[in-house]
């Protein structure tokens, strides 16, 4: 029975996990994320969007020791209050670090994090065999 449960769980998983990349694949990152186009909120929304499914598939971005959920995090924070920059908090070995960032330059880049990693993941699906020698790829 259990063996069933968690099978029928896996199934599931898998089965919202194609769907989410199926549409992300089809997504232009520079039409949904540029700040300038859509706005701060609307990207947001994007990076909500798709984020949590990329932290599932366990290929959450990180760049400069920050973790795109804290981007999202301080970018939400940044909103309600209309700030023009937004300070970051972040554990690095067992620390406590801020960073300073501009708000629509957190945006774009929580947005285009939340996107591409799912993205790089439809497309390692698709295009692994490629890498494997013999089959693809000159060396």
């Amino acid at each position: 029975m259990k063996k069933l449960i968690i099978t029928a769980t896996a199934l599931s998983f898998a089965f919202v996990s194609a769907n989410a990349l199926q549409e992300v694949a089809k997504i232009d990152v520079k039409d949904v994320c540029k700040v300038e186009k859509v706005g701060a909120p609307k990207a947001l929304e994007v990076a909500k969007k798709y984020n949590p499914e990329a932290i599932k598939l366990g290929v959450e971005f990180k760049r400069l020791g920050i973790k795109n959920r804290e981007y999202i995090k301080a970018l939400e924070e940044a909103i309600k209050a209309k700030k023009k920059e937004t300070v970051v908090k972040y554990k690095s070995k067992g620390k406590e670090k801020t960073k300073k960032f501009d708000t629509n330059f957190l945006a774009e880049r929580a947005c285009k994090f939340a996107v591409r990693a799912l993205q790089q993941v439809n497309e390692a699906e698709k295009t692994w065999r490629l890498a494997v020698p013999g089959d693809g790829f000159k060396y």
